[in-house]
């Protein structure tokens, strides 16, 4: 039996007796029709302290719609965002991202408080020097902390992962131990079913790492694999295009599909001229699916969602330093020059691409391409609270990396591009 069914029976869903075939495919692939999962979230809103989803497309000139989400006793982030092809599929997008926030915030699963060496030889664990460390890390081998168990998809094994990756509640004081490795959102990832969870949340994992790998190229990689927009055989794809550059904006995107062959772009969208009136910044999105389709169209729509994040001025994690930064006229003025200076080299046709019938057969085909890039495991840690029947997981993939920066420093995969010999 394939790992990703056996793994969607094994947690016993009402959807996991057989196969998840996909019911919508416009824009994205999912089992569920819009209606269905804005219906449910939203008799959920309430529990999880959402008090408002704010459409604030209007707030830019673009047109694609971007909602915000307000939690504002959350233990991460008060705001969420959503974006989509359409305002349902915004919403939907918004909700479920604040949903598994507050499900990796509120965590009831058995946790163990021991050190890597009492826990090894009792139990499976991951592999440590695989996971992305904390600047500054206090592990050690015998440092005391919380773990929790998740289940190997490509082992078909239980196996222990430091709980400071999996929960995302970062009130004070911390829980024991903390201070080790990164504590992100990556890999958070919620579904109608339990698959369709495991497979976005490998699929942002995956975007992540990519994208880590293509940055510390420097400025050598905007010079290979920029797409040529005009190849694109996608509906949504050229709509999204067109409606950017309609809006005055200078639209590029990079294939930054990394050895995974899991596709993955880059999109970065820049005014085309400087403007007397308006004070734009530049704005990045990225995306990764099985689909390549799928994967662009993210990217695209999360550019534009990006743009709205420094219009608006709503994500509590930005300091102020870094809205000055995307507000440089001079580092608009290089994105721009760096944007008309590089030649698309790379069809849309020509990245690799994966339709499958089921979310089965796409968790089969990640697993597949992670498993030949030479990775050891895939864990799924399943944070489903069954009284509120929302599919929520927590997906960490030992040896790939995570956005670096002062705080993340970078692992093996991404000093070896640093080093030149990837």
């Amino acid at each position: 039996m394939p790992a990703a069914l056996r793994y969607a029976r094994s947690v016993g869903t009402p959807t996991s007796a057989e196969v998840t075939r996909k019911v919508l495919r416009q824009g994205t692939h999912r089992s569920q029709s819009l209606y269905y999962t804005l219906k449910h979230v939203r008799r959920l809103a309430p529990v999880m302290g959402i008090t408002r989803v704010a459409n604030v497309t209007g707030l830019d000139t673009v047109g694609i719609p971007v909602v915000m989400i307000c939690r504002p006793n959350s233990r991460s982030v008060a705001v969420s965002q959503g974006k989509g092809i359409d305002l349902a599929s915004a919403r939907a997008s918004g909700l479920m991202e604040a949903a598994e926030l507050y499900h990796a915030e509120t965590i009831t699963l058995p946790l163990h408080l021991a050190t890597y060496e009492e826990l090894r030889y009792q139990h499976n664990v991951v592999e440590v020097d695989e996971l992305p460390w904390a600047s500054n890390s206090r592990f050690h081998p015998n440092l005391r902390l919380l773990w929790c168990e998740g289940r190997d998809l490509l082992n078909g094994e239980n196996v222990f992962v430091p709980y400071e990756m999996v929960h995302t509640n970062y009130t004070t004081p911390l829980p024991d131990g903390h201070g080790c490795f990164t504590a992100t959102s990556n890999g958070l990832a919620s579904g109608n079913a339990i698959i369709e969870a495991v497979s976005h949340g490998i699929c942002e994992v995956i975007e992540r790492d990519a994208t880590t790998l293509w940055k510390c190229r420097q400025e050598e990689r905007f010079d290979k694999n920029r797409l040529d927009l005009a190849s694109l055989d996608d509906v949504l794809c050229q709509e999204v295009v067109q409606k950017l550059e309609r809006s005055g904006l200078s639209v590029a995107a990079w294939d930054i599909t990394s050895d995974v062959k899991i596709a993955t772009f880059a999109c970065f969208i820049v005014p085309r001229e400087d403007s007397k009136i308006w004070h734009f910044s530049v704005a990045a999105g990225y995306g990764c699916h099985p689909a390549r389709e799928v994967a662009l169209l993210r990217a695209l729509t999360e550019a534009a969602q990006a743009r709205l994040t420094v219009i608006s001025g709503l994500r509590d994690d930005f300091r102020a330093e870094a809205y000055e930064q995307l507000l440089n006229p001079d580092v608009v003025r290089t994105v721009r020059n760096r944007i008309s200076a590089s030649a698309p080299t790379r069809r849309f046709n020509d990245v690799p691409t994966c339709d499958g019938d089921t979310l089965e057969d796409d968790v089969e085909w990640e697993l597949e391409c992670i498993r030949k890039a030479g990775i050891r495991r895939v864990v799924v840690v399943d944070l489903t609270k069954p009284e509120f029947g929302l599919p929520v997981v927590r997906v960490i993939v030992p040896g790939l990396e995570q956005i670096i920066g002062p705080a993340f420093p970078p692992g093996r995969r991404a000093r070896a591009v640093i080093q030149g010999s990837a």
